[in-house]
């Protein structure tokens, strides 16, 4: 997952399930239970039996239990906002008829519809289409769902043909074939009878009408707050050779405070933007020459990435890891024995020939170490083996998804693959578990929950119902032993196996995916991975999936949003800036900076020619954690002033006293700034 802002300000209320009779609403059913349907946390839609969410107005045929749902959870926010995109579509029809639909998916903390329109859109008509919006939703019109066949609605919506394709590409009621539609798309359309929804006025007239699955608010009023950020170009159904549309971004909440709070936290995310700070503190950069999402890291940010995977060998290394390496390419024939190909085509470069035979540049890593583990015989004494490397992969990301170092084409998973027998794996997943939180946490991450990926009814999955539900069982119990919070994901499991993900909240809020931990059977089958057992006889491992940091340069971009490029001491490419009052205490100074040296602390004397006061200026920009300045006075007592990041002065501290106060200081692997309050 990339970054995200928090998708809501409040837990959502547990509220209790109720009947609704058969020919009678959800609505009827909650009025009479007394169930609050208004305000931050009323009710918007229920939850079926079947796990369908349902609006409110629609009369059930048969008598079921359902569950209410509040407009500030997960999902009655993804129905507040996939509202405020219908009601942006009708808005932008109005202002300019001759526009086309293409579909209006809500996002994460937002919503976006893509037009074609005669002309682009500019940031005025932005403006006037809030406006228009503000207009719709004060007229409280009514969202009224209907059943429409294929071709009643291929005749009312003869003049869009975007919408057209979509119903053209839907799956039908038995159609055992894959569909066409991705998830977004499917939110418009989904699969069996087609539904439009009718905007109508207070009079019960038809105002405008769209596509879609639904379900939605039960009118435009209970749209509290909203803005449109931005747009955007985007080509249809992400194909570069479809016609090329304008989308517009927008964003909805439950309140106005919820609404101003996320773009309080938006602005903040701005200044940490781990791009711009990258070139700020001479950490990274994008070459051209060099292809989209392909970084170079500079000799700070060299530093830097130093740091973090030296500390995690060495934990690795104490936790029972073998280091193992592997190349960056590989015949065609692994990665289909590992049943990447076909499984996993579309995220691989095309392949490359030679004497004879495609090679492909490795996506995952996870099929060499298979090959380690097979290439001689292995006892049940050897398990759990666990294996572990910085390996380069690469992977065919879209352009339009390539995002700074956490979307990147190239890149370095510290990834680990333990082989472990059956009777092993409820320990093992409890303390991988235990050791990535643990780990997570000395990088200054603490606050974490858990999610939950497993297998839906999907054709792209692999492998026996009884080795799924055993594999997601002994993650699920991992999971539940850790005492996190753990949200399910149904269908975002791999091919070949469920998956927990490690969700990470940063310094601001903001949620981002990263350790992920994979339980799976079907390689170690695919590969026949054997060892012998107690009993003298052969049995086939359980190999386990870990990516610690996803990748190496993801992790750099989270971590330098998360301290805003203020590192702590200990990961700081440059540790300590030493200053002279004048030229005189230059020499003075490289003395001090030999013996922070000795101490291995990273350490610069600014010997340039500016002012003492701009080079502190300077320092405190580039976020150099400690500051040592000298006068003559200094020099003659053998001492300097400390300076820190927040401006706080300490004055004649001896030398010696000084180099081991840092040396301590970074030792000690704290991950917040140094102050005076450090050191009193």
């Amino acid at each position: 997952m990339s970054s995200a802002l928090p998708s809501s300000t409040a837990e959502p209320q547990l509220r209790p399930k109720l009947t609704v009779a058969a020919g009678t609403t959800a609505r009827a059913a909650l009025e009479a239970a007394g169930t609050d349907l208004n305000g931050p946390s009323g009710v918007v839609v229920v939850r079926d039996s079947a796990d369908q969410l349902r609006d409110l107005d629609v009369p059930f045929e048969a008598t079921d239990e359902v569950e209410p749902v509040a407009i500030d959870s997960p999902d009655g926010l993804s129905v507040l906002r996939h509202s405020a995109a219908h009601v942006m579509a009708q808005a932008v029809q109005d202002l300019f008829p001759d526009t086309l639909l293409g579909i209006g998916p809500p996002i994460e903390n937002g919503f976006y519809y893509d037009f074609l329109p005669k002309r682009p859109f500019t940031p005025e008509d932005l403006g006037a289409i809030e406006k228009k919006m503000t207009e719709i939703i004060k007229a409280s019109q009514r969202f009224s769902r209907r059943r429409i066949s294929d071709d009643e609605a291929r005749a009312e919506l003869e003049a869009e043909k975007f919408k057209l394709e979509l119903i053209g590409l839907k799956g039908q009621p038995g159609n055992t074939t894959p569909t066409e539609l991705n998830a977004e798309e499917a939110s418009q359309v989904g699969g069996g009878v087609l539904t439009m929804y009718d905007n109508l006025n207070r009079d019960g007239e038809l105002v405008w009408t769209d596509l879609c699955r639904g379900p939605h608010l039960p009118t435009t009023r209970r749209i509290p707050a909203f803005k449109l950020m931005r747009t955007a170009a985007a080509y249809w159904r992400g194909d570069q050779k479809n016609e090329q549309l304008q989308r517009i971004y927008g964003t909805a909440w439950p309140t106005k405070d919820a609404l101003k709070a996320y773009l309080v936290q938006l602005e903040e995310a701005a200044k940490r933007d781990h791009r711009k700070l990258g070139a700020e503190l001479d950490l990274f950069s994008f070459p051209e020459e060099l292809g989209s999402g392909l970084a170079v890291f500079h000799p700070k940010g060299g530093v830097l990435r130093k740091e973090m995977e030296d500390y995690s060998r060495r934990r690795h290394e104490e936790s029972g890891y073998e280091f193992v390496n592997t190349p960056h390419i590989s015949k065609q024939t692994l990665f289909e024995t590992s049943g990447h190909l076909p499984y996993y085509a579309d995220g691989m470069f095309p392949p490359m020939e030679f004497e004879g035979s495609n090679y492909y540049l490795k996506a995952m890593n996870c099929p060499m170490h298979n090959l380690i583990f097979r290439s001689r015989g292995r006892s049940y004494r050897e398990l759990p083996l666990r294996l572990f490397e910085f390996g380069s992969v690469y992977r065919y990301e879209k352009s339009g998804v390539v995002h700074g170092l956490t979307r990147v084409r190239g890149m370095t998973q510290d990834d680990s693959h333990i082989y472990c027998s059956k009777a092993q794996m409820a320990g093992e997943l409890k303390n991988l578990l235990d050791f990535v939180i643990d780990l997570l946490r000395d990088y200054g991450l603490d606050d974490f929950y858990l999610e939950l990926s497993t297998r839906d009814d999907s054709p792209k999955f692999i492998g026996e119902p009884a080795e799924w539900a055993e594999a997601t069982e002994a993650l699920r119990q991992a999971a539940l032993d850790s005492g996190l919070d753990l949200v399910p994901d149904p269908g975002g499991a791999a091919y070949y196996g469920p998956k927990i993900s490690v969700q990470a909240r940063d310094a601001i809020g903001r949620t981002w995916q990263m350790s992920t931990i994979q339980v799976d059977f079907q390689q170690p089958k695919r590969f026949g991975l054997e060892y012998t057992g107690a009993d003298g006889e052969r049995h086939q491992p359980v190999m386990i999936h870990r990516a610690l940091f996803g990748s190496v340069e993801r992790f750099i971009g989270v971590l330098t949003e998360h301290y805003a490029g203020a590192f702590p001491a200990w990961l700081a490419p440059v540790q300590v800036i030493a200053i002279p009052v004048s030229d005189d205490q230059v020499d003075y100074l490289y003395d001090v900076a030999k013996a922070l040296k000795e101490r291995r602390i990273r350490v610069e004397v600014d010997s340039g020619s500016d002012r003492m006061q701009k080079k502190i200026r300077t320092a405190q920009q580039a976020k150099v954690p400690f500051m040592l300045i000298a006068g003559s006075q200094d020099a003659e007592n053998g001492a300097v002033s400390f300076r820190y990041r927040d401006g706080e002065q300490r004055n004649g501290v001896p030398v010696e006293q000084a180099v081991q106060e840092i040396a301590d200081f970074v030792a000690s692997r704290k991950n917040s700034s140094p102050s005076v309050a450090d050191f009193g």
